[in-house]
C-alpha cells in the first residue's frame, strides 16, 4: 500500500485562500482610498488634475483594478517563484514608489499631488501584507 499526495488540490485551496484574501483587501483597500479622498476633499483639498475633478469613486475602481493585478501576480509567484513572499513585497514595494512619479509629476496642485500619493501608501498598507501573509516565505 503506498500514500500519495494530491498536489494539486493543496495548491488548488492555497490559491483559493490566496484570492479570497487579496479579493477582501482590494475591497478593503477600495473603501479606504475613496475615504481617504472624500475627507480630503471635505478638508478643501482639490480633487482637480489638470483642470478635470477626479471622482471619488475613481479612487476606489482604480485601487480595485490595480490591487486585484497584485493579486494576480502574487498567484504567478505562488506558482513560479523560489520565495513568493519575499518576491511579491519586494516587488510590489519597488512599484508602489514608481506608482508615486505620476503623482509628483500631475498637472495638480501640492495638496491633490499629496493627497493622490498618500491613497497609494494607504492602498499598499492594506493589500502588500494581506497577501503576503497568504503566500510561502
Amino acid at each position: 500500500m503506498t500514500a500519495t499526495l494530491n498536489a494539486t488540490g493543496a495548491t488548488t485551496s492555497t490559491v483559493g485562500a490566496l484570492i479570497r484574501t487579496g479579493v477582501l483587501a482590494a475591497v478593503a483597500a477600495s473603501a479606504a482610498t475613496m475615504v481617504v479622498a472624500a475627507v480630503g476633499h471635505a478638508a478643501g483639498v482639490s480633487l482637480d488634475m489638470g483642470g478635470a475633478p477626479i471622482p471619488v469613486a475613481g479612487f476606489g475602481v482604480l485601487t480595485a483594478a490595480f490591487s486585484l493585478i497584485g493579486v494576480v501576480v502574487a498567484a504567478l509567484l505562488t506558482r513560479f517563484a523560489r520565495r513568493p513572499r519575499r518576491t511579491f513585497v519586494r516587488t510590489t514595494v519597488v512599484l508602489t514608489v514608481l506608482s508615486l512619479v505620476p503623482d509628483v509629476i500631475a498637472d495638480a496642485g501640492a495638496g491633490t499631488k499629496a493627497l493622490l500619493m498618500l491613497t497609494h501608501l494607504v492602498a499598499a498598507a492594506i493589500v502588500i501584507p494581506a497577501v503576503a501573509r497568504r503566500l510561502a516565505a
